[in-house]
């Protein structure tokens, strides 16, 4: 049995939520966007008349209000767009039990049975749109085809609103003149490798020769031509799955330069708070620290080490991110944000080598304690009790980042 895999793309996301509950934005250039004084100030999503107008995500603020004076800025709220996001998922729901979502706005369906071909899973997407259109007063643009990453080039093709089916037997003419970096997880990096290499079309992806892409690009080069063959098999996951988690982080940008060392350690104490109290919610330990720090130039660089045994202590992290910071970056000062995260996770309860340095009473009264800690702040909020060091520094101090927090699991083609 041939597969038939949707995929669902929301037109313009936060801008189309934020306009329905704005009548009065209706067919203005809207833009909803970070806080500039938070120094998040960036466009997240943009309507069409602001696009046209070449506003575009990841812009600045300003440099989208110089090419669009009458620009409408709008700041996100994420309780909204979730809500929404919910509401969607559970139209998907009525028309299969495989629904992976790809973040708030974008969703792979499976509707594969033995009578479904590309055809009938055209018709019913249109029908899945004018549900979405009736039902939600927003409108999607969806991807029909036989694997998820022509599904997804497909949901790109007709904007806003539109259906797009990729066949078996004409994919090559549909899909091969497009630039390679329009495919699935071709990034700026790997487009400029494959450039280097002359492949400038997905089509010069597919014919390429495998073994050289095997050297310019490793097994992912592999992969990616598999993608552009149209042998992509990875499966959408049922709506109950939960993906395995790699690493957990966090990273922020802070409201000022990070401009000291021990401005730098305030804002690890943060993170490593809040990435600690992750793992211990996701039953989760790792043995592998890394950082990560941007400068106010936009460079960046990062490093990690490795713990001599598997942890969640917040402890341990905060130990680990500082020495990383003060043996490799102290000269990178002045910073505008950093990040911070742990991998090589284990089961929190998989057996582990006991210490022959009398350490494990200490490390169970460390446990209990990080535990008393996350009970306070899920009953009253995170700056119920700050450490020191936090509550001395009057602007990371207001700081949350367990709101930033962030789980990165198994990338799609691993393995």
């Amino acid at each position: 049995m041939s597969r038939v895999i949707l995929h669902v793309d929301a037109n313009c996301f936060y801008a189309s939520v934020e306009c329905l509950y704005r009548p009065e934005l209706k067919g203005k250039p809207v833009a909803v966007c970070g806080d500039p004084a938070a120094r998040h100030g960036i466009v997240l999503t943009a309507n069409y008349p602001a696009k046209k107008c070449g506003v575009h995500v990841g812009q600045a603020v300003w440099q989208a209000l110089q090419l669009c004076p009458e620009l409408v800025t709008v700041a996100p709220d994420y309780g909204l767009y979730t809500h929404f996001s919910a509401l969607m998922r559970n139209i998907w729901l009525d028309y299969s039990d495989r629904v992976e979502a790809f973040g708030l706005d974008e969703s792979w369906i499976d509707v594969s049975r033995p009578d479904m071909t590309v055809a009938k899973g055209v018709r019913l997407a249109d029908e899945i749109r004018e549900r979405v259109k009736r039902e939600l007063g927003i409108t999607v643009s969806i991807g029909v085809a036989e694997n998820k990453v022509f599904a997804k080039l497909g949901s790109d093709m007709k904007k806003p609103d539109g259906t797009t089916g990729i066949y078996p037997e004409t994919f090559r003419e549909k899909i091969w003149p497009l630039p390679a970096n329009e495919l699935l997880y071709v990034g700026k990096s790997t487009t400029s490798s494959l450039r280097r290499l002359g492949i400038l079309t997905i089509g010069d992806l597919a014919r390429a020769d495998s073994r050289v892409l095997k050297g310019a690009l490793g097994k992912n080069g592999l992969l990616l031509q598999a993608f552009a063959l149209g042998l992509d098999a990875s499966p959408v996951m049922k709506a109950e799955h939960n993906a395995v988690v790699k690493s957990v982080g966090n990273s922020t940008t802070t409201c000022r330069d990070i401009a000291t060392v021990d401005d730098a350690r305030c804002v690890f104490f943060l993170l490593a708070e809040s990435v600690a109290a992750r793992m211990r919610e996701q039953g989760l330990k790792g043995r592998c620290i890394s950082i990560s720090i941007r400068e106010t130039n936009l460079s960046r660089a990062s490093c990690q080490m490795m713990l001599p045994s598997p942890t969640f202590l917040t402890d341990d992290l905060i130990h680990g991110a500082c020495t990383l910071f003060e043996q490799n970056f102290p000269h990178r000062l002045p910073l505008r944000s950093v990040g911070l995260s742990c991998s090589h996770l284990t089961p929190a309860d998989a057996p582990r080598q006991m210490s022959f340095c009398g350490d494990e009473k200490r490390i169970l009264q460390r446990e209990k304690l990080d535990a008393a800690v996350d009970d306070l702040r899920r009953r009253y909020g995170h700056n119920i009790i700050q450490r020191g060091n936090v509550v001395g520094d009057k602007d990371f101090s207001l700081l949350s980042p367990k709101e930033e927090n962030t789980i990165h699991p198994v990338p799609f083609f691993a393995g």
